[in-house]
C-alpha cells in the first residue's frame, strides 16, 4: 500500500507577491525506489489527486507492473495540488492564492528538494498537462519527454468562458458543486458519445431520462469526495495556465524549451480542442525544436484520456519502450 508523504518548501513566493510562506505538499511514490531508476513524474487533472496506480488509481490501466509506464523500470512520482483536497480538510489560502505556475514552480522546487536532478518524462492531463508545459518552461533542464495529454500550454478563450460560467454557478447555485459538475460533464464528453451511451432511453424508475440521471450522479459523486474551496481552488489553477506570460509571446516563450515534446490530442475533444496542440506543435516545428504531435481517435471527448488506453498505450510506447 502506498501512503502520503509530505514535503515543505520553504519561503515560497507566489508570482503575484501576495504570498510568502512554507508550503507543505503531499505526493506518492510508485516502483522503483528513489534514485534507482528514471524518474516519471504524472501530474493530475482537476478532479484528480496523486494516486496514480495501484487499486483506487486513476491512471491504473496504464501506470503499474508491466503496463505502459512500467514500475518495475522507473520510479512514479505524483504530487497532489495544494488545495486539492485530497485526505485533507485543511485550508491554508484562498482559493486563487497561486497560479498554475505557482504550482509547477513548487513542484519543481520540490522535486530538487528530493534530489531528482532530472525526470526522464512529465506527464499530465488537462490541467496536469498544463502544469508540465509551465514546469518545462521554468525548469529548462528538468525534463527530457514533456507530455500533454488532452491539455495545451494556455487556457483557451473557451476555456475561460467555460470556467467563468463555473463560478458562476458555484457562487449562485443552491447545490453549487453537484450543479456546476453536470454542466462540466457536458464538455468532457461529446455528443457522440451521449448517443451512444444513451440514445434518449429513460430511467422509468427515476421518470427521467438516462442521461439526465447520469448527469445528476456525477454531482452527488463529486459533493462526496470533493469540498467547494477545491473546487473553486483547481478551476482557478485551469483558468491560470499561460506559459507565455512575462515573455514577448508564445514564440518567446517556446524558445527557452528544452525538452522533447510529445502531445496527445483528441480528435473530438470539445474542450482542450485537437486544432490548438496542432497549432503548437507546427510552432515547435517551426523553431526547430524536437515535437511530435499524436492524436486518438474517440467519441468520446475530453474524458477519452480515461477511456483509450490501448491508443493511448500504443502512442506512447516507443517513449517507455513497452511493446503492446
Amino acid at each position: 500500500m502506498n501512503s502520503l508523504k509530505y514535503i515543505t518548501v520553504p519561503n515560497f513566493a507566489s508570482e503575484d507577491g501576495k504570498i510568502t510562506a512554507d508550503v507543505t505538499l503531499s505526493y506518492q511514490l510508485f516502483g522503483k525506489e528513489l534514485h534507482s531508476a528514471p524518474v516519471v513524474l504524472i501530474n493530475h487533472a482537476l478532479t484528480g489527486n496523486s494516486d496514480v496506480a495501484g487499486e483506487n488509481g486513476w491512471w491504473k490501466s496504464i501506470v503499474g507492473d508491466s503496463k505502459l509506464i512500467d514500475t518495475k523500470k522507473y520510479t512514479v512520482l505524483a504530487f497532489d495540488i495544494p488545495g486539492n483536497g485530497y485526505k485533507t480538510t485543511e485550508i491554508l489560502f484562498d482559493y486563487d492564492a497561486f497560479s498554475a505556475r505557482d504550482i509547477a514552480n513548487l513542484f519543481g522546487l520540490a522535486v530538487q528538494q528530493l534530489q531528482i536532478s532530472s525526470l526522464y518524462a512529465a506527464i499530465g492531463s488537462s490541467l496536469g498537462g498544463g502544469i508540465a508545459w509551465e514546469m518545462a518552461i521554468l525548469f529548462p533542464d528538468l525534463i527530457e519527454n514533456l507530455i500533454p495529454v488532452a491539455s495545451d500550454w494556455k487556457a483557451s478563450d473557451w476555456i475561460l468562458g467555460h470556467n467563468k460560467v463555473q463560478f458562476q454557478i458555484l457562487e449562485n447555485s443552491k447545490k453549487p458543486l453537484h450543479d456546476a459538475r453536470m454542466m462540466a460533464m457536458l464538455f468532457y464528453r461529446s455528443p457522440a458519445s451521449f448517443q451512444s451511451r444513451f440514445n434518449r432511453t429513460v430511467n422509468t424508475n427515476l421518470g427521467m431520462y438516462n442521461i439526465e440521471s447520469w448527469l445528476q450522479h456525477h454531482g452527488e459523486k463529486l459533493e462526496g469526495r470533493f469540498t467547494l474551496h477545491a473546487y473553486k481552488v483547481m478551476t482557478h489553477l485551469l483558468s491560470s495556465v499561460d506559459i507565455s506570460k512575462k515573455f514577448e509571446g508564445i514564440e518567446e516563450a517556446l524558445s527557452t524549451l528544452k525538452s522533447k515534446v510529445i502531445m496527445i490530442g483528441i480528435d473530438s475533444d470539445l474542450f482542450f480542442v485537437a486544432s490548438d496542440n496542432k497549432e503548437t506543435a507546427k510552432l515547435l516545428d517551426r523553431q526547430h525544436k524536437e515535437v511530435d504531435y499524436k492524436e486518438i481517435k474517440s467519441i468520446h471527448g475530453h474524458d477519452a484520456f480515461l477511456i483509450e488506453f490501448e491508443q493511448l498505450v500504443e502512442a506512447l510506447s516507443d517513449v517507455f519502450k513497452y511493446k503492446i
